[in-house]
């Protein structure tokens, strides 16, 4: 499997988890830890200008579901 390959399937399982669940990947608990890493690397590439342009359209679907989705807190 190639890296763009890698990379599609990574971000189709983001963003269906996302669809589904309603909510963002949590990092306590671990078969969500992967999602949420592989979210937090991609923003990371993304600040330092490394991620590819196509993938940053794409990427930043993924972070509007994930805006919509944002936990809020309670007490505000």
């Amino acid at each position: 499997m190639d890296q763009e390959t890698r990379w599609l399937t990574r971000y189709n399982e983001v963003k269906d988890f996302i669809e589904r669940e309603h909510r963002n990947p949590s990092k306590f608990i671990p078969e969500e830890r992967g999602l949420r890493n592989w979210v937090r690397h991609q923003q990371k590439l993304v600040n330092k200008g490394e991620l590819k342009e196509e993938r940053v359209e794409m990427f930043e679907k993924v972070l509007a579901l994930c805006e919509e989705y944002r936990r809020v807190n309670q007490y505000e």
